[in-house]
């Protein structure tokens, strides 16, 4: 699955959803702070680390969006508050028209039963002392959905089944089976309280290549069956490409590019996201030997101190006194792509 769908025109820093739906899913202006404590008892906030800083974005019905950047750009930082596991410092989650930051605690519990998430490491994301039978059939029994044991054991030998295991391994604990294993055993989980919404966050990172084209291929094959929607959370180009509809590129807790993914992967415009592509190898060796370089020169910036203006001026080579000074806003570029840049032009950043 490529990037097929275009989203329409978006108001200056909001992304719509794309796939030409409603929107299941919208961030905004969503701001995540962690205080960073000193003193003599480490009882003051000194300093902030910014996380996510002024993110708004929409992610519609049935789409995946992938969500990409370097490591502590505050990818999983979303991740965890659309999943109620992190409460935003500013701004709102929005899902299914409802800020869930005002919820109260059984409507937070009914939520829980509709977004639901796929962690990266299978090997620490369950119970090393409960069977499978038991793993898959605890969000049932918590939410009363499936209060007997019996039918609790049923439902999960249906969802092993569902994500391509046998129904044989239903008494077994997970060090008994392979990583693969394991992390179907994780989307099983995950789909036993039939939820609308799942945050996969890094969930084939720590998987064998090979095993990784199976299990998105099975993320693929279980959105279209029950319609749902995903944020894939990765950094792994390739597989984002793979199974995205839209991507949405982040770099020290802000957005600096959304758009289709062939859009983005054929044009990238922002000159992070052409930097990002560029590291990516191509199995050609000719090809790979003659294209084009954009090496990004410096370390990324504290967020606890990030630059003033532009967040990327510090390492990009187009910088000028304007990216310095003033912050660029997420403008809509056309064609579902909105970038903040002020160099971003149609023709004015070659890809």
């Amino acid at each position: 699955m490529s990037g097929r769908a275009q989203a329409g025109q978006a108001p200056a820093g909001q992304v719509q959803a794309g796939r030409g739906g409603e929107a299941l899913v919208e961030l905004r202006q969503l701001r995540k702070y962690f205080p960073v404590r000193g003193g003599i008892l480490f009882g003051r906030t000194v300093s902030q680390v910014k996380a996510v800083d002024g993110v708004s974005l929409s992610i519609g019905r049935s789409e995946t969006l992938g969500l990409v950047g370097e490591s502590g750009c505050g990818k999983s930082t979303i991740g965890r508050c659309l999943l109620k596991l992190e409460a935003p410092s500013a701004g709102q989650v929005i899902f299914d028209g409802q800020d869930i930051a005002g919820l109260d605690r059984s409507a937070t519990k009914a939520l829980r039963r509709r977004v639901q998430a796929v962690f990266q490491d299978p090997y620490s994301s369950l119970n090393p002392r409960m069977t499978v039978a038991e793993i898959v059939g605890e969000p049932l029994l918590v939410h009363g959905v499936e209060p007997g044991a019996a039918g609790r054991r049923r439902r999960a030998g249906q969802l092993l089944e569902l994500c391509g295991l046998s129904a044989r391994l239903i008494d077994r604990y997970p060090h008994e089976m392979s990583g693969g294993q394991r992390q179907r055993v994780g989307i099983a989980r995950a789909l036993a309280l039939r939820p609308d919404f799942v945050v996969c966050d890094e969930a084939v990172s720590a998987l064998d290549v090979s095993i990784q084209a199976q299990i998105v291929r099975l993320l693929e094959d279980l959105r279209a069956e029950l319609g749902l929607t995903y944020l894939f959370i990765g950094h792994d180009l390739s597989v984002v490409r793979h199974i995205s509809h839209r991507v949405a590129v982040m770099y020290l807790g802000h957005l600096v590019e959304v758009a289709d993914t062939d859009s983005l992967f054929d044009d990238p415009r922002h000159p992070y996201t052409q930097a990002l592509l560029s590291a990516v190898p191509v199995p050609d060796p000719e090809v790979e030997r003659h294209r084009p370089r954009r090496i990004v020169e410096g370390e990324i910036p504290s967020p606890m101190n990030p630059p003033p203006g532009c967040v990327f001026h510090t390492r990009c080579p187009l910088a000028d006194e304007v990216c310095r000074r003033q912050v660029p806003a997420l403008e809509p570029l056309g064609a579902g792509r909105a970038v903040a840049c002020f160099k971003a032009g149609p023709a004015a950043v070659p890809a």
